[in-house]
């Protein structure tokens, strides 16, 4: 009996249309699920779109208010803190070796006391000499005077003659002489032996030290400097222009930059003329400091006034950039911000200064954001928060500026 084919071959056909509408379906739900997904990137993507014009768009930036304060002209110099009294010692009529240093810098001392001993073996020699050779000549003078004597009594009767007696007279007048010679030859060698022991010449502090033991010196050289800070002198120089400025008894701000101290002081004394070579005029501030908590040698910033008081206001110096004497800005009126370009009274501190007729009281000074800006801009306008705070300072002779870029704090 024939087998039966056509039943397995059915089979197959309906289990290969399965297989081929799964495919259909995964391959439809893939595609559908991408057209989704590309549809709801395109909704995000539109949605987060900026559809409002950037010119139109306010611009945000920080304002600080203009505040009235008046405005008094100055003049800055950079002077030199000086002692009273400096000395360089060392030795000034022999050379030999440094045989002790008994100091060191920044030590007391006071007026007498030994800083350093020199070797002394020549010149005690020599002074040794010079007194036996004046021993020698007072000898030979008073034996010279006793035998002119003697020969005087003898002329009267005459056992000799007149000019035997003036001759011995002369001799005695000679030897005489010499002797006063000898004298000053020895008191020039006791001043080379007091040369070798280097005291003090008054009270005050070691400066420097220059030399060491076993070194040798010279007349004229430096072994030791002793300063006296009980006074100390801030030395400028000022150009000439400013000579009726400076006149003594004028008080002036100092600022010392070694210790940030800030002293108010009159000025002492002025010079009658001008340095010939730099054409300045030189005066001095005399500061006294009992305590020697100013070190000398270190840099000095004056600061005086000239005139008197205008009325002003003032703004942050970085919140203009200034060019020859004019600023320029941008003031908020509005919401708009509007470019001015304004002559600079001057500038004290971290502030500048304008005359109330071109910048009133109370206007809003662009701080940030200034370079985003253009005239006619709206713009989004928030309180400096450091400049109401005081950031800048306020007063002549201050020194704790704004640092940094902008003058931002550091």
């Amino acid at each position: 009996m024939p087998e039966n084919t056509d039943v397995p071959r059915a089979n197959r056909a309906q289990r290969g249309r399965a297989v081929h509408t799964r495919e259909i379906l995964i391959v439809a739900g893939g595609t559908v699920a991408l057209i989704l997904c590309v549809v709801l990137l395109s909704v995000r993507a539109a949605h987060g779109v900026n559809r409002i014009p950037l010119a139109t768009a306010l611009r945000p930036v920080t304002v600080v208010a203009a505040q009235e304060a008046p405005y008094v002209r100055s003049r800055m110099y950079v002077g030199a803190i000086e002692p009273w009294v400096e000395a360089s010692v060392g030795p000034q009529y022999i050379s030999g070796y440094v045989e002790t240093v008994l100091v060191r810098p920044g030590a007391v001392v006071a007026r007498g006391d030994v800083l350093a001993t020199l070797d002394c073996s020549n010149p005690n020699a020599a002074t040794r000499a010079v007194e036996m050779r004046a021993r020698a000549v007072d000898a030979q003078m008073r034996a010279a005077g006793d035998e002119a004597t003697r020969l005087t009594t003898m002329l009267k009767g005459g056992f000799v003659s007149p000019n035997d007696v003036e001759q011995k007279t002369a001799v005695s007048t000679a030897a005489q002489a010499q002797l006063l010679e000898t004298k000053a030859n020895l008191l020039r060698s006791s001043l080379e032996v007091r040369d070798c022991v280097l005291r003090a010449p008054f009270d005050g502090e070691i400066g420097t030290r220059t030399v060491d033991p076993g070194a040798f010196v010279r007349p004229g050289a430096s072994i030791i400097s002793i300063v006296d800070r009980n006074t100390v002198r801030v030395s400028v120089d000022a150009p000439e222009k400013d000579f009726d400025a400076l006149a003594p008894s004028k008080v002036v701000q100092i600022d010392l930059l070694a210790t940030d101290a800030h002293l108010s002081a009159p000025i002492a004394r002025r010079a009658p003329r001008a340095d010939p070579k730099t054409r300045t005029i030189h005066f001095e501030v005399d500061v006294s400091d009992p305590e020697r908590q100013y070190p000398v040698g270190t840099t000095a910033i004056v600061r005086a006034q000239v005139g008197q008081p205008v009325p002003a206001t003032r703004t942050p110096m970085y919140a203009a950039t200034q060019d020859q004497g004019k600023a320029r800005l941008f003031v908020v009126d509005r919401g708009i911000a509007h470019a001015r370009t304004l002559p600079v009274l001057g500038e004290v501190g971290g502030d500048l200064f304008f005359a109330p007729s071109v910048l009133p009281a109370g206007s809003l000074v662009v701080t940030e954001g200034r370079a985003l800006l253009s005239d006619g801009d709206a713009v989004d306008a928030r309180a400096d928060a450091e400049a109401a705070d005081g950031g800048a300072p306020k007063q002549e002779g201050a020194t704790q500026g704004r640092g940094g870029g902008y003058g931002r704090p550091l």
